[in-house]
Order: C-alpha cells, then structure tokens, then sequence
C-alpha cells in the first residue's frame, strides 16, 4: 500500500513550475541539507490514515521560464528507506505481500512534459516507474519561492500532490477495503542552482 509513495518519489517530481529565471539552469535537489521530502498518506481501513515518508533519495531538474518545454524532473528514490514510524509494519510494506523492496529497490520518476495552469503552477507529467511497473502520471505543482540564500546559492523550491491507484503498479490490494486501494503523495524540495 506504501508502495506509490516511493515513486514519487518520485514523485518527487512537481519541480517545473514557473519561476522567474532569464535562461535554462540546472538545479540539484537539497537532500543534504533536509530541505527534501517524499512523503505519503493512505487509508488504514478506513478508520484513520497513516503517514510515512522516504527518507533517501536523489532528484535533479532543469527549468526555464520562457521554454517550459526545455524544462525537465528526475527522481530516484530508495524503497526500503520507507519510514512509517513503526519498524514491523515497515518490515511488511516492504515485503513481498506490498513493496517487495527486495526486487525492486529503487522507484524513479522521469518528466515528459508540462502545463501551466496559471501563475506559479501547472500540471507536470511524466512517467513513475514502481514494484516493476511503470505508469504515466499528472502531479499538480506549485512554485513556493525561489531566490538567493544566505551562503550565495540561488534556489528555488516547489510542492506536487498526486493520487495513485495501487494497482495499476502491480500491487494488490483487493483483501483490504476500498480507501486503501489508493494512495496520496505528496512531494516537496529546493533545489540549489548549479
């Protein structure tokens, strides 16, 4: 069930929104310095929710505000760094029975293209490959803020949100009620310019 999360990881994606940049750069994701989350949200049968994030993962992007077709995302993330705050359910998700992190430990997310749907938003596609299986998806993205820091990097900083339907990953969940059959990502990152 904890298995969309990763992709999105990759989701972890929602990174081509407009800015206010003159040209194309280049951006690496912030995981050093813990200004990255990939984190999800699902049902636990329909009672209550739980929460869980990925602790490790890389993403990198390019922008450009004036060609955003010229812009693009990639993430990779790390499954069996799935963090749902309790180690034995982390141990099942992480099974056989939901993420079989054994076979398929890494879930990534590449762009294929993007719309904006006003200012500082849009909607980037692009495909999240997880358990095995790779997918198109649609991330609603937003521009939090972009500008210099204090140590002379420029960076700028985005959020995505997505539903997943477990099974068209390859992942059944057809024992458990129908809230669970599906799955809330939610991303968020700065990116420093290179």
């Amino acid at each position: 069930m904890l298995k969309k999360t990763a992709c999105a990881s990759a989701v972890a994606a929602a990174l081509l929104v407009p800015l206010s940049q003159a040209q194309a750069a280049d951006y690496q994701v912030d995981t050093e310095g813990q200004h990255a989350f990939v984190q999800f949200k699902i049902s636990h049968l329909g009672m209550s929710y739980l929460l869980g994030s990925f602790k490790e993962f890389d993403g990198q992007f390019t922008y450009d505000e004036d060609d955003l077709d010229a812009s693009s995302v990639e993430f990779e993330v790390k499954v069996d760094s799935l963090d749902s705050n309790h180690a034995e359910r982390d141990r099942h998700i992480l099974s056989d029975d939901f993420l079989n992190a054994s076979e398929y430990p890494t879930a990534t997310f590449t762009s294929t293209g993007f719309e904006s749907t006003g200012d500082n938003e849009g909607v980037l596609t692009g495909d999240l490959m997880l358990h095995g299986e790779t997918q198109e998806i649609e991330m609603p993205v937003t521009l939090i803020g972009e500008g210099d820091d204090p140590w002379g990097n420029y960076r700028a900083g985005f959020e995505g949100k997505t539903t997943l339907t477990l099974s068209d990953f390859g992942i059944d969940m057809s024992d458990f009620p129908e809230p669970m059959h599906e799955l809330e990502l939610y991303v968020t990152f700065e990116g420093i310019r290179q």
